[in-house]
């Protein structure tokens, strides 16, 4: 059952002539895919509420040693894992369940001279290619929402941290109200989307042997975020954007995101946990 649900969230995000698309889309924008800077990149490869603005707070937030070993868990096309390499110069691993995520992540690290310090790898967030103790920290930026088993999730990423790692969540949570509206952006129907509640998530950390040491709420960020990008797109979406991996149907996904942040039934929240001793 677990193996069908994530075929089925593989399928999702899974798109032919992924990387072909994204180089033809730069160019047409007028840069050139041979040189290319991490941040040339961010209007597709944040693919999470607030791009790579989000990205920096939580990272921010995380208060990284310089040099440390950072464990992306479902990096998508790597613009974390590139802004942790470039920005803060850490050693980075990004780990992702669809193949063509992860092939795009490869070639556009070494389009932005990264390659050195990052490694991708295609596999399961429940069972990672990783020794025990590996890693200095962890993030996880929008990925949960497609995890059914999230108890399972966080003993993984538990396993692989080291004792007292730092472990940051930016996740969409379940709102205190029912009746969420499709399709959205990790899912087009209930099938694949399964949200716990802040409270929910704060307990299943607790069980993974994980302290959180701040948790934030950023549904007032997300709103604002949707409403502009929306409001921005009025004459059509630009050559590079997020629209490269949502499909056809990729308005109606902001709009139904911004009519479930204002309903109440979704809640992007932050966490910030520390791995027990």
């Amino acid at each position: 059952m677990a193996h069908d649900l994530e075929n089925a969230v593989a399928r999702h995000y899974g798109a032919s002539r992924l990387i072909e698309t994204i180089l033809d889309a730069l160019r047409v924008s007028g840069l050139d895919p041979e040189r290319l800077r991490p941040e040339d990149l961010a209007p597709v490869d944040e693919f999470h509420i607030g791009g790579r603005p989000a990205t920096e707070h939580a990272v921010a937030k995380m208060r990284l040693s310089a040099g440390v070993h950072v464990l992306d868990v479902g990096c998508g096309l790597g613009g974390a894992t590139r802004y942790l390499a470039a920005a803060a110069g850490h050693r980075v691993t990004g780990v992702d369940l669809t193949p063509e995520y992860v092939e795009a992540a490869r070639t556009l690290a070494e389009r932005t001279g990264l390659a050195d310090r990052i490694d991708y790898y295609a596999a399961s967030a429940l069972d990672m290619p990783f020794g025990t103790a590996t890693f200095d920290a962890a993030l996880t930026i929008h990925v949960a929402m497609n995890i059914k088993d999230r108890a399972g999730l966080y003993r993984e990423i538990a396993r692989v941290l080291k004792p007292g790692a730092t472990f940051c969540v930016y996740d969409v949570m379940k709102g205190e109200k029912d009746g969420l509206i499709y399709p959205l952006p990790w899912a087009e129907t209930a099938a694949t989307s399964h949200l716990t509640t802040p409270m929910e998530t704060l307990a299943l950390l607790a069980d993974a042997r994980f302290e959180v040491v701040e948790s934030e709420d950023r549904t007032d960020f997300a709103i604002a975020f949707f409403r502009e990008r929306l409001a921005a797109a009025t004459a059509g979406p630009p050559p590079l954007g997020l629209h490269l991996l949502m499909g056809a149907n990729a308005r109606e996904k902001f709009v139904n995101m911004l009519a479930n942040l204002e309903r109440g039934t979704i809640a992007p929240v932050v966490m910030i946990a520390r791995r027990a001793a």
